[in-house]
């Protein structure tokens, strides 16, 4: 009995038959039904990795500029590293180099800028003035009538001399006898505070101004309790300055001041210290007058600085220097200063009180 020929599943190709090429691509325009079964067996889908690049093209393509641009910081800042934080080492050191270049000036030195314009030179004489120093006065400054002192203003031993060998004057001038001090300009119109015991007895007053200026005086108030008299020049400068007073009753032992005038008739001069102690007593050597409620102050002052201002670090005046301790004859400084305080100025010069 002849038996039925058995099929393998797999078609055979015919012999001689070429078999199509597994990636010949199908023709243009064909469907997937026309797609030979050979073509699409050998066909592979795309990989999980391709498919997930696919749908995340465009988060990649961000996330590589961002890497790029950190990249870029990282490497600006290996070039450029940071500023290094400052300390209070470096800004010491600033200070040092800056000063170093250009020291400030001192507050003795910014306290004087301010007064010094205001501090005038006391002359005064008990005689006929000679022809040069009468040249020495301005043409506008008329001489005025000497106003007599009160008779129980007694003078204190302060600035008065008397010519000697070592000034002798010129041939034909007279002998005078004068005495030297200092002031301070208190009152814009030429009214100038002063001590009572450096114009006492003078016949005649001159004051100069910080810008050499000269005038004649005369005394138009006095306070002798205080060593105070307050003088009116005749003429001034145009660009006259009026010192900044002070009330002294928040002074303190220990602040700093400095005393300004023509000690010996040499400045205007300058010198610094403290205040020593406050409310004070100071008899003068022959006990003529007690003064009392005085500033004690440890700045140079000598004779000449009688009447000059007593002025703290901000140019304030706070008192008039007015005496000097010494026990020996010699009448020069050994630290111990005394001023009026500025507010006993107040009655003296007409003006209200602090």
């Amino acid at each position: 009995m002849r038996q039925a020929p058995l099929y393998s599943r797999s078609r055979r190709a015919p012999v001689g038959a070429v078999s199509a090429a597994p990636d010949t691509p199908p023709a243009p325009g064909a469907t997937p039904a026309d797609t030979p079964p050979a073509a699409a067996a050998t066909a592979r889908p795309p990989g999980r990795w391709r498919q997930w690049f696919g749908r995340h093209e465009r988060m990649l393509w961000g996330l590589s500029g961002a890497i790029l641009v950190l990249g870029g910081v990282v490497a600006w800042q290996a070039v450029n590293p940071a500023a290094r934080a400052l300390t209070q080492a470096d800004i010491d050191a600033a200070v040092r180099h800056s000063l170093e270049k250009e020291p400030l000036p001192s507050a003795y030195a910014k306290a004087y800028e301010i007064i010094a314009p205001s501090v005038v030179r006391v002359v005064g004489t008990d005689g006929d003035e000679p022809d040069a120093a009468q040249a020495d006065v301005k043409p506008d400054a008329k001489r005025p009538k000497p106003v007599p002192l009160p008779k129980a203003a007694r003078p204190v031993p302060g600035d008065r001399k008397k010519q000697t060998a070592s000034d002798t004057p010129e041939p034909g001038e007279p002998h005078l006898s004068t005495s030297t001090g200092s002031g301070v300009v208190i009152i814009d119109n030429g009214t100038i505070l002063t001590n009572l015991h450096v114009v006492q007895g003078s016949k005649k007053l001159r004051v100069t101004f910080a810008d050499g200026f000269e005038s004649e005086a005369t005394v138009v108030g006095v306070e002798p309790e205080h060593d105070l008299a307050v003088l009116r020049a005749k003429s001034i400068p145009d660009d006259l300055q009026a010192a900044t007073m002070r009330s002294a009753s928040d002074l303190q032992a220990g602040d700093q001041v400095i005393a300004v005038g023509y000690p010996f008739g040499i400045g205007p001069s300058v010198s610094g210290g403290v205040i020593s102690g406050l409310k004070r007593d100071f008899r003068s050597p022959q006990g003529q007058r007690l003064l009392n409620n005085l500033i004690q102050f440890d700045a140079a002052a000598n004779p000449g600085n009688s009447g000059g201002p007593l002025v703290t670090m901000d140019g304030s005046v706070v008192g008039i220097v007015t005496a000097i301790l010494n026990p020996t004859e010699h009448r020069t400084f050994i630290g111990i200063g005394f001023a009026v305080p500025i507010d006993s100025a107040a009655n003296a010069a007409g003006m209200p009180p602090f």
